[in-house]
């Protein structure tokens, strides 16, 4: 199975040789099998990488996130047919029905704050108590904006009363960088099943080309959170940056076991894809927890 991130942060070639992605620098030559391979991010504008690898690398799924001049995440190259019946579940995807879309987004939501309130109360936020509260309330295609309410509570308790998403700062930086790696994972599952990125259940925007990657990965922004929290020091470094890459390897709670985040990724999303075709009940939806 898939597992490692590869993060490419100095000039080199990329090429495809006997099923191995090779690492040419001036200096040195690695050689990392594809099949150990879940995603490649270039941390670096001077790379040479070849259309060969570019085919390989589409073919095994592996997503592919390029950086601008300041390093942070900006594109994603993904395949065009993630599965053999993509037409099949494109037209899956165009007959959910509203309801089912805003019971799912209801699930999706309340467990997103659930992650919130878990991670302050295991930091002794008193905040905790208020977020457990809210994850009731939240109705039905969260008419009543629950998700906002609690991540106002949630960010000015771990940040401090003056912070907003929108600021320039060290650690809205590290939180978007996290979340740029944490939607790259997302679209990737999403493809893989033949589903497309652009149709939402709740994220709907015509400039946005990954509004279901937007719905589905909203539960698992806490663990960038986290590592953002714990990993992020005076300055956003290059130390922070390779923490956030490492997502796919952060330990998850999952079905009384312990699994790695990409996995428990890759299970949520398809118990969603699930719900929303009727297989399973939404109730049904596999509950998680970050470690």
């Amino acid at each position: 199975m898939s597992f490692r991130t590869v993060f490419i942060e100095s000039p080199c070639r990329l090429y495809y040789q006997s099923g191995y992605m090779v690492v040419r620098k001036e200096d040195d030559t690695a050689k990392i099998h594809l099949s150990e391979v879940s995603s490649v991010i270039l941390q670096t504008m001077q790379v040479n990488i070849s259309v060969y690898l570019l085919s390989e690398l589409a073919k095994h799924k592996i997503s592919l996130v390029a950086s601008d001049e300041k390093c942070n995440p900006i594109g994603q190259y993904l395949p065009l047919y993630g599965a053999h019946n993509v037409s099949k579940r494109v037209g899956e995807q165009l007959a959910w029905g509203e309801p089912i879309k805003k019971r799912v987004w209801q699930r999706i939501v309340r467990d997103k704050i659930r992650q919130q309130a878990r991670f302050l109360e295991e930091r002794d936020y008193a905040e905790a108590k208020t977020l457990y509260q809210i994850v009731p309330e939240v109705r039905s295609g969260d008419t009543t904006n629950r998700e906002a309410q609690a991540a106002r509570i949630y960010f000015q308790a771990l940040f401090g009363k003056e912070f907003t998403r929108d600021q320039d700062s060290p650690v809205n930086a590290a939180l978007n960088y996290g979340y740029a790696i944490l939607l790259s994972m997302t679209n990737r599952e999403i493809v893989s099943r033949g589903y497309l990125t652009q149709q939402g259940i709740c994220h709907r925007s015509e400039y946005n080309a990954f509004n279901l990657a937007c719905d589905f990965m909203e539960p698992f922004r806490p663990a960038v959170d986290q590592l953002v929290v714990d990993y992020l020091p005076s300055e956003f470094d290059s130390d922070t940056k390779r923490a956030l890459a490492d997502l796919a390897n952060k330990g998850m709670c999952y079905r009384e076991g312990s699994y790695r985040f990409s996995s428990v990724l890759s299970l949520y999303i398809q118990d969603c894809f699930n719900a929303l075709n009727k297989k399973i009940s939404v109730e049904d939806i596999e509950p998680f927890e970050v470690l």
